[in-house]
């Protein structure tokens, strides 16, 4: 899925999608790869990211999504195939109930006051990442500088994945702990991660923090995101939703 999460035996599951599933061959060195990346010198975990990322990216089928790298995230899209954005032709709209729309390039984010939290990761599948540094721009702040209007209730996020979106309400996208997130893991975020710029959602399932962000819209109420139609809760508070008894990540 968009949020890095796989699936599990009883979970919602996407579509299928067209395309041509990853060979036998390449699923096996993939797994081999998976099981060095676990004792490698961080180099090599590196390249082992690239690897799935790409790997992933040409996997319909979603089996490359139940290997975890050397980070310890797991690699899932709900599209076929993703486009590479960078800082020659990113743009991220905010739009909707504001006064004033904006567009910003890679350049114009990186630009604006950036903030960092470093907080556990926890998706709703069960794996947990301890300790993941975020960094990136709040979202209280491109809301504040679009002026939203008084009628609003909430914030819809879109993707250049073409498929994937999810939603807040406006309270929680106001948050200090909810940041457009340019950097992870203490380095820019690639493709295979969201990259060049996803959300970060703190103190709720990793669902909610979408990949590949292009869109912001301020609306009146609150939409259900692309998991959320498929059974997930929509305020999804770790350790407080779909079930789980997790412990809090923020």
């Amino acid at each position: 899925m968009n949020s890095e999460q796989p699936e599990e035996p009883g979970e919602p599951r996407p579509p299928a999608e067209r395309g041509t599933p990853i060979g036998r061959r390449v699923l096996l060195g993939t797994i081999g790869l998976g099981a060095l990346g676990v004792v490698a010198a961080p180099p090599l975990q590196r390249a082992l990211e690239g690897f799935l990322g790409a790997a992933a990216d040409k996997d319909p089928t979603g089996l490359t999504g139940l290997l975890p790298n050397g980070g310890g995230f797991r690699y899932y899209s709900v599209a076929s195939s993703v486009p590479r954005k960078n800082a020659s032709d990113y743009r991220l709209t905010v739009g909707g109930l504001v006064d004033h729309p904006k567009s910003y390039s890679l350049d114009d984010l990186r630009a604006l006051p950036q903030t960092k939290l470093v907080k556990d990761v926890q998706c709703v599948t069960g794996w947990r990442v301890p300790d993941t540094p975020f960094e990136g721009v709040r979202l209280s702040r491109l809301l504040d500088a679009a002026g939203v209007h008084g009628s609003a209730g909430a914030v819809r996020f879109t993707c250049f994945d073409g498929t994937y979106s999810e939603s807040l309400t406006l309270d929680q996208a106001r948050r200090s702990d909810v940041l457009v997130a340019l950097r992870m893991q203490n380095k820019d975020i690639g493709h295979a991660h969201g990259g060049p710029v996803r959300l970060y959602v703190a103190p709720m399932y990793f669902y909610k923090s979408a990949k590949w962000l292009s869109g912001i819209t301020v609306t009146e109420h609150v939409e259900r995101g692309y998991w959320e139609h498929l059974g997930y809760d929509v305020d999804a508070w770790v350790g407080r939703s779909n079930g789980r008894d997790d412990d809090p990540t923020s």
